[in-house]
């Protein structure tokens, strides 16, 4: 695959990450949504759940790693790629790590809370890390979100 074609195909999950989390705000959940695609197929879709579930660690990304190992049925997702709209937190990169994700890819990045400012390399050694894909439109979803709290 093209680098092209590679970003082409980043945006097209990234966009599906988006309708994830543009389901968490409609439930007033932070807006942050994750999918896991195995060889060309999406194979968990989710999104924050940490106020539904009274849950901190129900992250998007948690939520789809779990789903992703019950799918394919074992723990480690060796030959997946995670799309998640913001940057990923400290602990759900140590989760992403774990489960030996070879490549994820995130919208927004976090500045206060990513896991680059605390735990640069919680991820996996060999893992690839792309950032900014679609980042205005993640970034403009928890931008609104916010300002709608606040």
């Amino acid at each position: 695959m093209t680098s092209e074609e590679q970003l082409k195909a980043d945006q097209q999950y990234m966009a599906k990450a988006l309708a994830e989390a543009e389901e968490a705000a409609k439930v007033g959940e932070i807006p942050i949504g994750a999918i896991v695609v195995c060889k060309g197929r999406i194979i968990s879709r989710a999104h924050n759940l940490t106020e539904t579930l009274n849950d901190v660690t129900a992250h998007a990304e948690m939520q789809a790693i779990t789903a992703a190992a019950n799918t394919l049925g074992g723990k480690y997702l060796t030959e997946c790629t995670l799309y998640v709209t913001v940057e990923p937190c400290v602990m759900c990169a140590g989760a992403i790590g774990w489960a030996q994700i070879p490549r994820i890819v995130f919208g927004a990045y976090d500045e206060k809370r990513g896991y680059r400012r605390y735990a640069p390399l919680a991820m996996h050694p060999k893992a690839e890390v792309v950032g900014g894909v679609l980042e205005e439109e993640c970034a403009r979803l928890m931008t609104d979100f916010f300002k709608n709290k606040r």
